[in-house]
């Protein structure tokens, strides 16, 4: 089985989260110039964004990199469509099943990595198809399952016969070890990222990711069965007391509304929604992309041998 590096013809076994809103050809190229696959976020944008940053990417960087789609988007079908056209190498997906647009990628000679929370949709994945899969653990920054990396990732691996990807809760050579010790060939990072110099975020959000603690994440949404983990401010405070107490959907959707785009752009501190990690409290400087990615994986294996294990 292959390591991601091999898969994707990178120097780092690590691939960038998709981030909606964030994920840019300016952060994309950033992480494929450092050594791993950098991704652009197709979010909620249209098919020619999309092909406009592809195209802003390649003047960036000569190294691989790849583009998320959501499939719930309205604008999936026509985007599914561009990545063939602009020769796309990566398509990683959320929020649905690739199955239709399988066919045409493989054609492409796309390597197709869903992005996933369980075993059995995993399974399905594999079926289809995919080449290898994001195991995204609860641990991770915005929208979440139930299982814990931990937990989620043996299982994965026991199950599949292509690569595990394993998202949440990484930040660290520790973090890298301990997912490769679970079973997977890679792992996906997002909120170490957010705190990069090439981030195109707001400064506010850079510097609340870097200020937070162990303990400054909440999952809003449970309810309503699409649970998004944030950092704590007033505005996800506001949420879960309307939530508890009884609140309908629709104007809890309106609370939340444009919130997002409210953290990165304009670093609203109290009505954005500061989309983050429980890994949160191990980000302490903003750092350019390359020194993040040298500091999880230079120097591993003698981390590796340094440990005391038994």
């Amino acid at each position: 089985m292959k390591n991601v590096n091999t898969l994707f013809k990178t120097k780092y076994p690590v691939i960038q989260g998709g981030m909606a809103n964030i994920a840019t050809a300016e952060l994309a190229s950033a992480v494929s110039n450092a050594g791993g696959l950098g991704l652009i976020g197709a979010g909620g944008y249209d098919a020619n964004w999309v092909r406009t940053e592809i195209r802003k990417c390649k003047e960036l960087t000569d190294q691989p990199f790849g583009v998320n789609i959501m499939l719930m988007s309205p604008h999936a079908p026509e985007i599914a469509k561009v990545v063939v056209e602009e020769g796309v190498k990566v398509v990683t997906t959320g929020a649905g099943s690739p199955g239709i647009y399988m066919e045409s990628w493989k054609k492409a000679g796309i390597v197709v990595v869903p992005v996933v929370p369980s075993v059995a949709l995993a399974i399905r994945m594999e079926r289809q198809g995919a080449d290898a899969v994001v195991a995204e653990g609860t641990e991770s920054g915005g929208h979440i399952g139930e299982s814990t990396t931990m937990a989620l990732i043996p299982q994965m691996a026991d199950a599949l016969s292509i690569p595990v990807i394993a998202a949440g809760g990484i930040a660290d050579k520790r973090g890298v070890l301990a997912a490769f010790a679970l079973g997977a060939k890679g792992v996906q990072i997002g909120t170490v990222l957010l705190a990069t110099k090439e981030c195109p975020v707001h400064e506010n959000y850079k510097q609340k990711v870097v200020k937070a603690k162990d303990t400054d994440t909440v999952v809003t949404g449970r309810g309503t069965g699409a649970p998004v983990r944030v950092l704590k401010n007033k505005m996800a405070i506001e949420y879960l007391n309307m939530s508890t107490a009884g609140v309908p959907l629709v104007e809890l959707e309106k609370l939340t509304l444009g919130s997002l785009r409210r953290a990165v752009f304009d670093g609203d501190l109290d009505r954005g929604s500061f989309m983050a990690g429980q890994i949160s409290g191990l980000v302490k400087e903003v750092k350019t992309v390359k020194e993040v990615l040298q500091a999880l994986f230079d120097g591993v294996n003698e981390y590796k041998e340094n440990l005391e294990v038994m």
